[in-house]
């Protein structure tokens, strides 16, 4: 699937309808402490985050995480956030969650934004290249939907487009691809569930980029799903406790 508009596509662009979107300030002073203290603590028995030190704290990141459940939403800022890592976590979700009542409401004010997984629209591809070309950490679920088993799926080559497609037109910018692995104890997380977090070593985007395109992609995709196949099915050590 091409996510990405092509060079050919690009004259095409200025046509396309903008989108944008932007943090509430207010809320997100509020959200942070309210979820990573009380929320997420008191609905969860345990939540262990391992590799927190491989979070970059500079520069444009895609992290690319599992997605196990909409749990997963308050869990990465949790893990990665600005509590974590003094960094805000921007989200492309999907346009089924981004239309909710409630969750779209906080999503959009959060910083998110809606894109079709069936039909991508140019417009949320280029407003993730535009958030990333500003330094920002993006957020991107590489298997699309959630999926309710304890396998990674093949991913969409999406998140390796719009990382090679920030790194040309920004070249040594450090764009870097962060991948997580979300795990809980139920298929359907529920009260008192134990969650695992993983976040495996940064992948440098600009060591891919000298192929073509479509090579460079593919190849790009594949290094991440073994690095997430790795982390999800790696047995779990003994895990701290950890706090935001």
């Amino acid at each position: 699937m091409n996510l990405v508009p092509s060079s050919d596509e690009n004259s095409a662009n200025k046509n396309v309808e903008k989108i944008s979107s932007r943090i509430n300030p207010c809320l997100i002073r509020l959200a942070y402490p309210l979820g990573c203290y009380f929320v997420l603590p008191l609905f969860f028995r345990q939540i262990d985050i391992i590799g927190r030190e491989n979070v970059p704290l500079t520069g444009p990141v895609l992290v690319a995480p599992t997605h196990r459940s909409r749990w997963d939403a308050l869990i990465l800022p949790y893990a990665i956030g600005r509590l974590a890592s003094g960094r805000d976590l921007r989200f492309m979700v999907t346009a089924d969650e981004y239309n909710r009542p409630i969750q779209g409401w906080f999503i959009r004010r959060m910083g998110g934004f809606p894109v079709n997984v069936h039909r991508p629209e140019r417009s949320s591809l280029i407003h993730s290249i535009e958030l990333l070309s500003q330094d920002e950490m993006l957020a991107i679920f590489p298997e699309g939907d959630i999926v309710r088993d304890t396998k990674v799926h093949p991913l969409k080559r999406g998140v390796a487009r719009i990382a090679l497609d920030v790194e040309a037109a920004n070249p040594g910018c450090g764009i870097k691809i962060l991948p997580v692995s979300l795990k809980y104890d139920s298929l359907y997380p529920g009260w008192g569930d134990r969650v695992t977090v993983k976040i495996g070593e940064p992948i440098n985007v600009s060591s891919y980029s000298s192929a073509s395109l479509r090579k460079s992609s593919e190849k790009l995709t594949h290094v991440l799903e073994t690095a997430l196949t790795d982390l999800h099915e790696e047995p779990s050590q003994v895990l701290p406790v950890a706090t935001a």
